[in-house]
């Protein structure tokens, strides 16, 4: 599909209060997918976004079944003007791509982090 190219996400949030950020990102993975993830997490390089947000971000190996995803919930009006208030799931889908289809529809911001990525477990097979 053309018009999901470059608006997929990895999983991310915002820090709790004296939260470390690895915790941070193990909390919002859990949240937004529903698995909880372990390993050995590699720190990736920070991005800036263009909004001036700083993704900080870890690559670990595992697997989990996309279609076993499962979301937390947001809460916003909807439809806008109604003043009616709808939840929806923060992810609504997740799937695996070859590395190639991922650098097309990972947001634009996120794509070093796919290239840094690559390189990461090219050094590892090394």
């Amino acid at each position: 599909m053309r018009k999901d190219v470059g608006a997929w996400s990895i999983p991310k949030g915002e820090y709790d209060e004296g939260e470390e950020p690895l915790t941070a990102a193990q909390r919002e993975f859990e949240e937004e997918t529903g698995f909880i993830i372990s390993g050995t997490f590699i720190p990736l390089s920070p991005v800036k976004l263009r909004s001036g947000k700083v993704l900080i971000a870890w690559a670990v190996k595992g697997d989990c079944d996309p279609s076993a995803i499962r979301s937390n919930t947001f809460t916003m009006e909807w439809p806008p003007g109604s003043d009616r208030q709808e939840e929806f799931p923060e992810v609504d889908r997740a799937e695996w791509f070859d590395i190639k289809e991922a650098k097309k529809k990972i947001s634009p911001g996120q794509k070093e982090l796919l290239e840094e990525l690559c390189r990461v477990v090219s050094h590892e097979r090394d």
